[in-house]
């Protein structure tokens, strides 16, 4: 009875987790259909054919085959970081495995954090040509609809970044179901069209493609920029891995995802065969008139929870960014009390929603946005190809000619989208290049600021062992309590407790001397969460770890220390921070307008205390000047 009782539930919760991950991982590719076939025939490009509908068919088919299920789903799903995936997963992954190879490993870190800031710009892109393509089904409707587009995108949009800090607790239940009934949907719609043409499904023969490729090279070349539209969203299985595992991801694309989205774009080439004016927008046009305003209510609702998947991914990044060292601490909100994951980052929120305004506002169709969406998602793909090479053989240590097997030809295929998709840098495709570029510089100038931060702290600084030595040689006046010192380095004096015996001229005590740290992977654990090492007269060096997707809780953290003599009680435990005010110098380790941008960025940090969620009324700042 115990067993049947746990087979069931173990079903109940792969289907939870199936149809969950239907909804938050395949939301963007599943949106695909209302933009990809009409961006590639609307080209201008191809010439109408039924020969050359047989053959882009077959492209898409074997686009999103070798992609997504050769690629993402067999190949890159294996190179999980403790079971978490994406592509800061994968960077500490990569940067790990050749860390004994410190130029390489800079090498692969800059260019895994470039392909995460490219991140930021397909989070521009995507709510924004998701929602305006699902609400340009209206000019279907009625050509006088035309004129409320834009505006009703952008209420849309509004909308929805408006509500990100409620959470998406009490509507996040209902993505799985309505994005499991958009695949039912538009696979019904691309089966009715295929009845009335079944030899369209002659088309999943490779030899169409090849056919197409060999006949037009320089068009296949063109038209390759468009045709990676129908991959769009493919990070985001890997990204999603953490939160739903491999199989439901699996399960989920090849038993609805796959199909629906093969039904589809066949039903959209069935429905050219029959009415080559369909050109113009295939996808609305498959539905019958009473279903048109139901199908773009619909789509609108699919596109919006594919945009909330992606706003929720881009708060997630930036948190694991912040933990990995490349930006300043930023307010981060909790809206669930149940689930971590849930957070709330208001300048990401806020930023992103002005960027995609002003992606609409210049942009103003989904057609000409299309244009700068490519480039993201391919520079993204040939990114992770390229860090995926180097943990299959430096991590896993396969052989070489495996290693260059598996992903030289995933290499080879991303590169030829990549460089189909350069073509249009001038007519779009600058834009994210441009977000990506901006954050990249803010990410690079940080860390590097940090560093040198770091070296000028010890420079300046001396040992805490010795000035213990020294002060308990003619000990000050000891008070109850303890004193929690935050520090930077480990070992070193902080200034807080300069400034402390300097104007108060007391001790503690007890005196925790803790230097909180951040690791290249996604958690840590309770029993590795504390390092100590007592350094007598009731003082003790404490060590802090936290995995980028960790939640810093430090007094919580502090509890442990109860089993090493350290007993905090809350009411009599004080927090020490320094805040450090940067002045930049001429001729120091970085460019003056960098330095100046670090010192600017460093002043705007969120505070310590609220990061590390110290108890407001415990907490005591005492400010510095350190130059770099």
């Amino acid at each position: 009875m115990l067993g049947q009782f746990c087979v069931s539930s173990s079903k109940t919760s792969l289907t939870a987790l199936t149809v969950g991950a239907i909804g938050v991982v395949y939301g963007d590719i599943g949106t695909s259909v209302l933009y990809a076939m009409k961006e590639v025939f609307g080209s201008g490009h191809v010439e109408f054919t039924t020969q050359n509908i047989y053959g882009i068919l077959s492209i898409f088919f074997w686009t999103l085959t070798t992609i997504i299920s050769l690629k993402y789903v067999s190949l890159v799903l294996r190179a999980d970081n403790h079971g978490e995936g994406g592509l800061v997963a994968m960077l500490a992954l990569a940067s790990q495995s050749v860390k004994d190879q410190p130029r390489l490993r800079k090498v692969l870190l800059m260019l895994g954090i470039f392909g995460t800031c490219l991140f930021y710009g397909d989070g521009v892109i995507t709510p924004a040509i998701s929602v305006l393509s699902a609400v340009e089904g209206l000019e279907i409707i009625s050509p006088n609809f035309k004129k409320a587009v834009i505006p009703l995108t952008l209420l849309i949009l509004f909308a929805l970044f408006a509500v990100q800090k409620r959470g998406t607790a009490g509507i996040g239940k209902f993505f799985g179901p309505i994005t499991l009934v958009w695949f039912g949907a538009i696979a019904i719609l691309g089966v009715y069209h295929i009845s009335a043409h079944p030899e369209i499904l002659w088309a999943i023969s490779p030899h169409y493609a090849v056919m197409f490729i060999w006949e037009n090279p320089g068009t296949t070349f063109i038209i390759l920029g468009a045709v990676v539209l129908c991959v769009t969203g493919g990070e985001a299985l890997y990204a999603d891995m953490g939160h739903f595992g491999k199989q439901p991801i699996r399960l989920a694309w090849f038993t609805t995802v796959m199909p629906a989205l093969t039904l589809n774009y066949f039903g959209q080439g069935a429905l050219l065969l029959s009415n080559p004016e369909a050109v113009k927008n295939p996808f609305y046009m498959m539905a019958p008139d009473w279903a048109l305003i139901p199908l773009v209510c619909l789509a609108t609702m699919a596109t919006v929870i594919a945009s909330q998947a992606l706003i929720t991914g881009a708060f997630s990044v930036t948190k694991q960014v912040i933990q990995l060292g490349y930006l300043p601490r930023l307010q981060v909100l909790h809206t669930s009390v149940k689930e971590l994951g849930q957070i709330y980052i208001p300048l990401v929120n806020w930023g992103l929603f002005v960027l995609i305004v002003l992606a609409v506002a210049l942009f103003k169709s989904s057609s000409n946005l299309a244009a700068a969406y490519g480039i993201a998602v391919c520079t993204d793909m040939l990114i992770t190809t390229i860090l995926t090479f180097f943990v299959i053989r430096y991590s896993w240590k396969l052989p070489l000619s495996l290693c260059i097997g598996a992903t030289g030809f995933f290499f080879v295929v991303d590169f030829a989208f990549w460089a189909s998709n350069l073509m249009k840098l001038f007519e779009g495709g600058w834009f994210p290049l441009v977000i990506a570029s901006g954050i990249f510089l803010l990410m690079v100038t940080w860390s590097d600021g940090r560093r040198l931060l770091n070296e000028s702290r010890k420079a300046d600084g001396f040992s805490l062992v010795d000035f213990l030595d020294a002060i308990f040689v003619a000990p000050p006046a000891r008070v109850e309590g303890t004193a929690v010192f935050l520090t930077a380095e480990i070992g070193s004096v902080p200034n807080a407790l300069l400034h402390n015996l300097k104007h108060n001229k007391v001790l503690h005590r007890q005196n925790l001397f803790v230097t909180v740290q951040n690791h290249e992977v996604p958690w840590i654990g309770l029993n590795k969460r504390i390092e100590i090492e007592p350094l007598h007269h009731d003082c003790w060096q404490v060590i802090v770890n936290y995995g980028f997707k960790n939640d810093p809780d430090l007094p919580k953290a502090l509890e442990q220390l109860k089993v090493h003599g350290a007993d905090l009680d809350p009411m009599s435990t004080s927090y020490f921070l320094s805040r450090d005010i940067v002045i930049p110098t001429i001729g120091g380790g970085m460019a003056t307008w960098r330095e100046k941008l670090f010192a600017q960025m460093h002043l705007n940090a969120s505070a310590a205390a609220e990061f590390l969620k110290l108890p407001n009324n415990s907490v005591v700042e005492l400010g510095s000047k350190i130059e770099i």
